[in-house]
């Protein structure tokens, strides 16, 4: 009976203890969440690194915010807080039945950036994301924003119509939508080599990471969101842009011809135009080091 009271005595004394120390120890995380709800029954996936200016960026079709790893890798060390988010639909963020437009893309970053009380923050957006933060500080003039990089954009339109006839033909436009919901395994695995500049431009290990990320993209998400894209004409929204803005844009984009990048500077008053030789349409990727440092010095 005095052995069975001694251990229980020895069992609360340990519990006792180590429950004490859980509840003394001092948290490792920030205390950042992971996800943000931005509307009722929908979170996105958020990246939140660092400390500092904000840096916001927005993924392109039908990537995820984890394409920017490398970027969050520097930045996140150089005094920013970088913040990757990931629209609905793709990566980690919910994937609800509904409507895949921009003005739904847009709302939801205002609603991440006016939970995370985001001010002056520099806005990027990647070919499809492009459009987006065009959108974005369009519609909301500029809100939590005082910069706009565009990253290979498909803007100031994706589509070619009168009065642009550099953007994508009618017929291949919908060719691109029709596989993406007949041969999309196929559809996604081609991007990794026809967005290079030229094959080996980035290795085989990272044009199946690439792979791997598109193919978490909801199917409903990823054909909704390029038919949105092929409606969008951002040309009449380009004056009224009244931040600083930075085009970042490959040279070899076979994807965003480098044309498109030169529409925008001339519709954007005093926009900059930061061309990447080397590059095709994943200059992030591309031309890594020069990306990461044109970058941190706009932000800067």
């Amino acid at each position: 009976m005095k052995k069975s009271a001694l251990i229980l005595v020895l069992l609360i004394s340990l519990f006792s203890n180590t429950f004490y120390a859980q509840t003394q120890r001092t948290a490792a995380s920030a205390g950042r969440a992971e996800y943000i709800e931005v509307e009722k029954g929908v979170k996105l996936h958020v990246t939140d690194l660092g400390e500092g200016r904000p840096i916001v960026l927005i993924h392109g079709w039908p990537l995820s915010d984890e394409m920017y790893e490398y970027q969050y890798q520097h930045l996140s060390r150089k005094g920013f807080r970088v913040i990757g988010i990931t629209l609905r639909g793709f990566g980690k963020s919910d994937k609800p039945y509904g409507k895949y437009n921009f003005d739904v893309f847009s709302d939801d970053i205002k609603a991440v950036l006016d939970q995370l009380k985001i001010e002056n923050a520099v806005m990027g957006g990647f070919s499809m994301g492009g459009a987006v933060v065009i959108h974005y500080v369009t519609k909301y003039n500029s809100a939590h924003v005082s910069k706009l990089a565009l990253f290979g954009a498909a803007a100031p339109s994706w589509s070619q119509r009168e009065g642009f006839p550099n953007g994508v033909p009618a017929e291949a436009a919908e060719n691109l939508i029709k596989a993406t919901m007949t041969n999309r395994q196929d559809l996604i695995a081609s991007l990794g080599t026809g967005f290079q500049a030229k094959e080996g431009n980035i290795s085989k290990n990272m044009e199946r990471w690439l792979e791997r990320i598109n193919l978490d993209a909801s199917p409903y998400a990823t054909t909704e969101s390029i038919k949105s894209l092929r409606d969008l004409d951002l040309r009449p929204n380009l004056s009224k842009i009244k931040i600083p803005v930075a085009i970042f844009h490959g040279v070899q984009d076979k994807s965003c011809p480098f044309i498109w990048a030169e529409e925008l500077q001339k519709g954007i008053k005093n926009a900059v135009l930061i061309r990447f030789e080397k590059s095709g349409h994943v200059l992030f990727l591309e031309e890594m080091e020069k990306f990461n440092m044109e970058l941190e010095k706009f932000a800067k």
